[in-house]
C-alpha cells in the first residue's frame, strides 16, 4: 500500500487537510474547524501534478541567440541544467547593473503565492535584489490602490491601519449597529481570502444573526447577490455610487438632519463643500431628483434611504470595488464625508468600514499582533512606481507623470525579475501590456506553472508550491498557527525561491548578506524564535517551534472580549490631544493639500464624474473576484473542469441580443475580445454584465483571448492623478454570440 498520512496545512483560502500516499497527494479535505470551508483545496490535487507544471529551467530561444525578431509569448523554449540557467541570469543581471545600474532593475512581485511566512515570495525578492544593491519598486496595491493615496488625505492614517485596526469589529456591529449600509456589496465568497488565511469563515453566519437581529442592512450594487440574502437590494448603476451619497447628503443637510456639532468640531472643510451639493456658487443641486436619473434608483428610495440612515447608529460600508474604477477616490472620500454628517465616527457600531467581506479577516475580532517575517533589508533605490502604472512604466521610460502631488518620471527599465504573481492575469488591457512587455532587455521569472507571465519570459525558474516545502502559516486577524510541513518531494527539478536566489547571490558575491549564512530550515527557527519572544512579551502564549511541529497547528488564544476597541474612539474623546494626522488634525471634507495640486479630475473635496459611455458597446462590464480559485491560482485545474470562463447577463439583454443560457458568447470593445459561456440570471441589472477574473491570458494569432479574462477588455489608465490605481471596473463592452470555430477541447 505504501506509505499514507495526512497533515493539516494553510493557505490564503484557510486550512485543509492534504492526504498524501507514496509520496504524491492524493485528496483533500476541509478542515473541521471551518464553519464555511471553501471549496477551492479540492483543485489541490489536480494543479500540483498539471501537465502545466515547469519541470526544469528553461531559456527562451530567440533571448539567449540574441534574435531580436521573436518575441515574447510565442518564441520556443530550452531546457537548462540549474547550473547553466542560474550562471545566466547571475551574468545578465551582473550586466544590466554594470551597464545601467540597479535603477534600472524592476522587482515585480504582486499576488499571493504562499501563505507561509518564510516563502513568502516577495519577501524573497526583495530581499535578494536589496542584497544585489536595490531595485525600482511599487507603491500600493491593485485591490487597493486609490484608498491608499486618498485616505491619509481625509483621515490621516495609513488605509491599511485602519483596515486592520480603525474598523468596526463584527461583534461591535451585532450589538451597536442599527443599519448597515453596504456601498458595493459584501459578498462571502470574496471572505474566502485572507493574506495568509483566513480559518474560520463566518461572514454569512453574522449576517445570518443580524437578519435574526432585525438589523437594517442594505446592498446597494449591480448585482443582489453581491451580499448575503439577508440583505435588502437597492440596485445601482455602475459607477454613480458618489451621485447617490451626494443626494443622501443633500437630504440630510436640508432636512437638517445632519450632526452640525460633529462637523464643526472634528471636520474641516463642510461649509466649503456643502456649496458643492447644495447647488450654490454656480454648481447644480444634488437633489435626489437629479441622483435618480444618474443611477436609477428612484428618488423616493434615496430620500427614505437618508432618513433611516440619520435614526440609529448607522454604518457607511464601501467595498473595495468601488475605488478600482476611474475616480476611484471619490467615493471613498464622499463615504467618510456621510459617516461624518451623521456624526457616529468613533462610537461603537457607526462610523466608516472599508473592505468588510473583501478580505476573510476584515472585522475579526483577534488581538493584532506581529507575525514571523522574513525580514526584506533596506532597498538603496528610492525610484518606485503606483503598482498598476507598470505597463506606462515600460512603454514610456524617461517620461514625467503625476503622482499624489508629485511630478514623477517613470524610470527606463531594462531587466524585469518577477516572482510571485501573474501581472498577464491582474493587470488591465492584457494586449497594451504584451506590447509594452517586449520592451525590457530582460525578463526573469519563477514560477510553478506555465501562465502566461511564464511563457513571457526570457529566463523561468520552476518553483515549489508550498506542499513541497515546510514553513510557518499565520495571519493578521487570524487565532491559528500553523506548521506547514513538506507533504511531497519538489515536482520535477522545482526548487522553493530561498534555494534559487542563494545560488544566484553566491555567484552574484552577495551570498552572505542574502542568507547570512542559513539554511531554509535555520531561517524558519529564526523568525519564529523572534515571534515567539514577541508573543511572550505580550502575554500571548505559543507554542514553541518544536511543539507546533508535533501539534501541527494550535488555536491561540488572542480572542478580544467585549471591551472591544471602537475605532476613532481616542480622537473623539479629545480631538486636540489625539488629532488626526491630516494638516488640520481633523477630518479633511476639504482638502487644501489635495486642491493645490491643481488636479482636475479631483479638486479639493468630493465631486461626482460621470463614467465613461460609448454608444458602440452599450453594456457596462464589472469583474469581480472568482468563487472558485483564489485570483488565477489553480486556473489550470479549474480549465480541466469548466472550458470556459462565465459571462453573467440580464434576462433582458439577454433577449435583446438573441441569446441563450449556455451558449458560447464573446465579449468585446476596442481594446480586445474574448470567448465566454453565458449564465443569464435576475440577479443583475439590465446593461450591466459580470465577466470573474482569474482566468489565465491566452490569446490567439487573432488576438482572441479563449479563456475568458476580463483584462483584455479592461482600460489601462490610473484612477486619477492623485492615486493612480487600477481603474478596471465600469468598463464598455458589447456581447454578441460567437460565430467562430474556435473551440476548447
Amino acid at each position: 500500500m505504501g506509505k499514507k498520512f495526512s497533515k493539516v496545512t494553510t493557505s490564503h483560502w484557510g486550512a485543509f487537510n492534504v492526504f498524501v500516499k507514496n509520496g504524491r497527494i492524493i485528496k483533500t479535505e476541509p478542515f473541521q474547524a471551518d464553519p464555511a470551508p471553501p471549496k477551492i483545496s479540492e483543485l489541490v490535487p489536480n494543479a500540483v501534478y498539471h501537465a502545466t507544471r515547469i519541470d526544469k529551467p528553461y531559456v527562451r530561444k530567440g533571448w539567449i541567440e540574441k534574435n531580436s525578431n521573436t518575441v515574447r509569448g510565442s518564441d520556443e523554449f530550452i531546457p537548462l541544467g540549474w547550473e547553466d540557467a542560474t550562471d545566466l541570469a547571475a551574468k545578465e543581471l551582473i550586466r544590466v547593473k554594470n551597464d545601467y545600474g540597479n535603477k534600472s532593475i524592476y522587482g515585480g512581485s504582486y499576488g499571493w503565492a504562499s501563505a507561509g511566512r518564510f516563502h513568502h515570495s516577495q519577501s524573497q525578492l526583495h530581499r535578494f535584489l536589496n542584497s544585489f544593491g536595490g531595485y525600482v519598486s511599487s507603491f500600493a496595491s491593485y485591490s487597493t490602490g486609490a484608498a491608499q493615496a486618498i485616505i491619509p488625505h481625509v483621515l490621516g492614517l495609513n488605509f491599511h491601519k485602519i483596515t486592520w485596526g480603525e474598523i468596526n469589529s463584527w461583534s461591535l456591529i451585532e450589538k451597536h449597529t442599527d443599519n448597515l449600509i453596504i456601498f458595493g456589496g459584501i459578498n462571502p465568497k470574496n471572505s474566502q481570502v485572507s493574506m495568509g488565511g483566513s480559518t474560520e469563515h463566518d461572514v454569512s453566519k453574522h449576517f445570518k444573526k443580524f437578519g435574526k437581529m432585525g438589523k437594517n442592512m442594505v446592498s446597494i450594487s449591480p448585482q443582489k447577490d453581491d451580499s448575503p440574502k439577508e440583505t435588502r437590494w437597492l440596485p445601482i448603476k455602475p459607477g454613480t455610487d458618489v451621485a447617490l451619497m451626494l443626494a443622501i447628503a443633500y437630504v440630510l443637510e436640508t432636512e437638517k438632519l445632519s450632526d452640525q456639532n460633529f462637523l464643526t468640531k472634528y471636520c474641516t472643510g463642510y461649509d466649503l463643500f456643502k456649496n458643492y451639493f447644495l447647488g450654490k456658487n454656480g454648481h447644480l443641486a444634488k437633489t435626489p431628483e437629479w441622483a435618480s436619473k444618474i443611477t436609477g434608483i428612484n428618488a423616493s428610495d434615496i430620500t427614505n434611504l437618508a432618513r433611516k440612515m440619520a435614526i440609529g447608529r448607522t454604518i457607511v460600508s464601501v467595498s473595495w470595488s468601488l475605488q478600482r474604477a476611474r475616480y476611484g477616490e471619490h467615493p471613498y472620500w464622499m463615504a467618510c464625508v456621510l459617516a461624518a454628517m451623521l456624526g457616529q465616527i468613533g462610537l461603537p457600531g457607526g462610523g466608516i468600514g472599508f473592505g468588510y467581506g473583501a478580505i476573510g479577516n476584515i472585522g475579526k475580532t483577534a488581538k493584532r499582533m506581529q507575525g514571523p517575517l522574513f525580514e526584506q533589508g533596506s532597498n538603496p533605490i528610492s525610484d518606485f512606481i503606483p503598482v498598476s502604472r507598470i505597463t506606462d512604466m515600460l512603454l514610456n521610460p524617461n517620461s514625467p507623470y503625476n503622482f499624489n502631488g508629485e511630478k514623477r518620471i517613470y524610470p527606463d527599465i531594462k531587466l524585469v525579475y518577477w516572482c510571485g504573481g501573474n501581472p498577464f492575469h491582474h493587470h488591465q488591457d492584457l494586449n497594451r501590456l504584451a506590447k509594452a512587455w517586449q520592451n525590457p532587455e530582460t525578463v526573469i521569472v519563477h514560477e510553478p506553472w506555465w501562465t502566461a507571465t511564464a511563457q513571457r519570459a526570457d529566463i523561468v525558474f520552476p518553483a515549489t508550491t508550498q506542499f513541497e516545502r515546510s514553513d510557518i502559516g499565520w495571519a493578521k486577524g487570524d487565532p491559528y498557527l500553523f506548521y506547514m510541513p513538506q507533504m511531497i518531494p519538489p515536482v520535477g527539478l522545482a526548487k522553493n525561491d530561498y534555494d534559487i536566489f542563494s545560488e544566484l547571490s553566491k555567484k552574484l558575491n552577495c551570498e552572505e548578506k542574502f542568507t547570512e549564512n542559513q539554511s531554509s530550515e535555520e531561517w524558519i527557527q529564526n523568525i519564529y524564535e523572534k515571534f515567539y519572544m514577541q508573543a511572550k512579551s505580550q502575554g500571548i502564549n505559543v507554542a514553541d517551534l518544536d511543539t507546533l511541529k508535533e501539534k501541527n497547528f494550535e488555536r491561540m488564544t488572542i480572542d478580544l472580549d467585549e471591551k472591544d476597541y471602537v475605532p476613532f474612539k481616542a480622537f473623539r474623546d479629545d480631538p486636540v490631544k489625539n488629532p488626526l494626522g491630516t494638516p488640520s488634525g481633523k477630518i479633511e471634507i476639504y482638502s487644501e493639500q489635495i486642491a493645490k495640486f491643481n488636479y482636475p479630475e479631483i479638486p479639493g473635496h468630493p465631486i461626482f464624474n460621470r463614467p465613461y459611455s460609448d454608444v458602440k458597446f452599450p453594456l457596462s462590464l464589472i469583474s469581480p473576484q472568482p468563487h472558485d480559485k483564489l485570483h488565477s491560482q489553480l486556473q489550470s485545474a479549474i480549465e480541466d473542469i469548466n472550458k470556459y470562463a462565465v459571462l453573467v447577463m440580464s434576462p433582458q439583454d439577454a433577449e435583446k441580443r438573441g441569446l441563450s443560457e449556455g451558449e458560447l458568447i464573446k465579449i468585446w470593445n476596442s481594446r480586445g475580445a474574448c470567448l465566454a459561456s453565458l449564465e443569464i440570471k435576475k440577479t443583475i441589472i439590465p446593461g450591466v454584465v459580470s465577466l470573474a477574473t482569474g482566468a489565465w491570458f491566452s490569446p490567439t494569432k487573432e488576438g482572441l483571448d479563449i479563456s475568458g479574462n476580463p483584462n483584455v477588455l479592461t482600460a489601462d489608465t490610473g484612477t486619477s492623478d492623485l492615486g493612480q490605481g487600477s481603474a478596471a471596473h465600469n468598463i464598455e463592452v458589447e456581447v454578441e454570440k460567437y460565430q467562430g470555430n474556435y473551440a476548447i477541447t
